[in-house]
């Protein structure tokens, strides 16, 4: 069983790494013996978390990179492979919402912006397209390596509200089976692309629609979602981790084109 998840001396990138839920991917898998590359668009925080792998023995570096900015992940590879040799796992974990892209008791969907329409379209499902293949690159020369996605539950259930990012996570689930066929037509059968559908964690993208910011208590929303899971709680980023190894290693050799929920039984459960 160690041999199916062993991970040692494979290096990961991580887009979005100095976000709350793939800052602890970053740290977990390093702690399995990968080197990691941190990537995300705050520097200091970027140093910190791959000083604080270092500091506990592992490997990682810490790079700025704008997943909408082709440029600026070609220079991250290059780096990368010139630090680390290869890029065997890739998590597109860079992503987001903002208020002016959803609707509220504020913004009705027919005054939705544009402008924030699109900047939460393209950060999610276009920075992603750009990341894989500028990451994806690598995998294709050495014939092997495994792309973990990060959709979430708005894109497998539509959820009120969420326009622009529910369906920028649907999009991801499409371009993740799409990828994975056509990596394994076009150039390798051994490289993997695969999703994980986060559900509901209190993190800086969501917590405005699940936490009241004056008063500090649940919203109505926020207390219908726990209702409607079968848990009855958020989730923690720790919640990810056994998902990711598995999608990263061995152990999952013939998952691919998959999405997989983490969600406490959101999806599950119809409310009845």
């Amino acid at each position: 069983m160690e041999n199916l998840f062993d991970l040692s001396g494979k290096t990961a990138v991580i887009t979005g790494g100095t976000g709350v839920l793939c800052s602890q991917m970053a740290i977990k898998l390093a702690a399995c013996g990968v080197k990691a590359a941190v990537l995300g668009l705050d520097e200091d925080q970027g140093q910190l978390i791959a000083r604080q792998i270092r500091d506990q023995g592992g490997q990682a570096i810490g790079l700025v990179a704008d997943v909408l900015d082709k440029e600026s992940l070609n220079v991250a590879r290059d780096i990368v492979l010139s630090e680390f040799g290869s890029i065997d796992i890739l998590i597109n974990g860079a992503g987001g919402n903002k208020k002016e892209a959803s609707c509220s008791a504020d913004l009705d969907f027919f005054s939705l912006p544009q402008e924030a329409l699109e900047w939460v379209f393209n950060l999610n499902f276009l920075g992603t397209i750009l990341s894989c293949q500028v990451f994806g690159q690598p995998m294709v020369d050495q014939k092997k390596g495994s792309i973990i996605n990060i959709s979430s539950m708005a894109s497998l259930r539509p959820l009120t509200n969420v326009l622009a990012y529910g369906g920028a996570k649907a999009a991801i689930n499409n371009f993740t089976s799409w990828l994975a066929v056509h990596l394994n037509h076009n150039y390798s059968k051994d490289i993997r692309v695969n999703a994980i559908a986060p559900g509901f964690f209190l993190t800086k993208q969501n917590e405005f629609l699940l936490v009241d910011e004056e008063t500090g208590q649940m919203t109505e929303r926020g207390k219908r979602i726990l209702d409607h899971t079968p848990m009855a709680r958020f989730g923690t980023p720790e919640d990810l981790l056994g998902a990711v190894l598995y999608l990263a290693s061995e152990a999952s050799s013939f998952v691919n084109g998959t999405v997989i929920p983490i969600d406490g039984g959101f999806s599950a459960y119809a409310g009845v």
